[in-house]
């Protein structure tokens, strides 16, 4: 299963319009990528993450769901490109 981190890199790109590699910010700059990893490891599923980077919000919630800029963009585990 791909990182959280590299699930988030990818929503965040596709809010953007762009591939993940094309960013213009780096996630680590602005959270802590292995404390989200423990809590999608974690048993519970009450908890969510927002972050801010240079111009979205980001969020991960206890449910498997990231959010750019409040919009549902891609649940945890969810593949690419796949509309």
């Amino acid at each position: 299963m791909e990182s959280v981190a590299n699930q988030i890199a990818e929503a965040l790109a596709e809010a953007k319009g762009v591939e993940p590699a094309n960013l213009d910010t780096t996630l680590y700059d602005h959270v802590s990528t292995d404390a989200i990893e423990e809590l999608v490891d974690h048993e519970s599923r009450a908890w969510s993450v927002e972050f801010e980077t240079r111009n979205h919000t980001v969020e991960v919630t206890g449910t498997e769901r990231i959010y750019v800029d409040g919009d549902l963009v891609r649940s945890l585990g969810q593949s690419s490109g796949g509309g």
